[in-house]
């Protein structure tokens, strides 16, 4: 039986210092990216199906904590695993057997986000991590948002009720610089770019078209919708610490594939996006098939990468 979220215009708990070191008080609250518009401060009276999008290679010691803190009624979970050498599917599954497993086509978090959201089907996507650093008790903020007026919302660690525990400064730098070229490049105004913490509208999937590898895909995803002209909304986010395992976030290459995907975007003509990932299973063009060892749920290998 499908259920239905209904969202709660509630903050997160607070976290000091923020990632700039100012204090949370003196930061600004929720935008948009519609000049002169705000998300409604009262308790939305909509209801959406929610479909939460998580990414996990080797995660086996992190989804137990991450799956407790999903809220009871997210209508769809869909765990992209990428192809994990420890009990990552084996304990999803235990821990909530309603769950849809997906085996990313190829590698990277691009590719994982653009296999997860091609069989999605709640009529808002979230998307966060595995490793217990994005709190998914924060997922009503991100749908408030949404029923509020915006059609994609991204959470931001400089917000007031944000903050980070694990940005290194040279994390703070790199991603500070690089919302100052995207702000001024696409004429936004974004606090936090490199987040990977986001929501949006499924109907929104032909605009933001995913055709990446790796964790460039938040900044694309941000880009596509400011080049859409979609209505964007910054929701203050609390960034943890990973709680186990080692990261495979390299900033400074990371770092250096988020300019390239600014550069590029800023310059490349628009597209129509019939033939991305999530489009086409929109579209009736993936297929779907189920290996008749496992109830495992594969993405076909006619999903390619644009």
């Amino acid at each position: 039986m499908s259920t239905y979220i209904e969202s709660e215009d509630t903050h997160p708990p607070r976290i000091s210092p923020t990632p700039n070191g100012d204090s949370p008080s003196s930061l600004p609250g929720r935008r948009l990216n519609a000049p002169g518009r705000i998300i409604p401060a009262r308790r939305p009276s909509r209801t959406a199906r929610v479909t939460a999008v998580i990414p996990a290679m080797n995660e086996a010691d992190n989804l137990p904590h991450v799956f407790e803190r999903l809220p009871s009624s997210v209508h769809e979970v869909i765990l992209v695993d990428g192809h994990s050498h420890d009990d990552t599917v084996a304990v999803a599954r235990r821990l909530r057997p309603d769950i849809r497993v997906v085996t990313q086509t190829h590698r990277g978090k691009g590719n994982a986000l653009a296999c997860g959201f091609a069989l999605a089907t709640g009529d808002i996507i979230v998307f966060l991590d595995a490793d217990g650093s994005t709190d998914p008790a924060e997922i009503p903020l991100f749908v408030s948002a949404l029923l509020g007026g915006a059609d994609f919302a991204k959470g931001s660690r400089y917000m007031d009720g944000g903050g980070s525990e694990d940005l290194t400064v040279v994390r703070r730098i790199g991603n500070s610089f690089l919302t100052g070229i995207v702000n001024i490049l696409f004429g936004v105004d974004h606090t936090d770019l490199c987040y990977g913490y986001m929501a949006f509208w499924r109907r929104c999937l032909p605009q933001l078209a995913v055709d990446c590898v790796g964790f460039e895909v938040e900044t694309l995803l941000t880009l596509r919708a400011a080049r859409a002209k979609l209505t964007v909304a910054e929701v203050p986010s609390v960034e943890r610490k990973r709680l186990h395992g080692v990261s495979n976030l390299r900033p400074v290459r990371d770092g250096l594939r988020v300019l390239r995907t600014i550069l590029r975007e800023r310059v490349r003509r628009s597209r129509i996006a019939e033939h991305a990932p999530a489009w086409a299973a929109i579209t009736g063009e993936l297929v779907e098939a189920t290996p008749a060892s496992t109830d495992e749920i594969a993405v076909a290998s006619s999903l390619k990468l644009a």
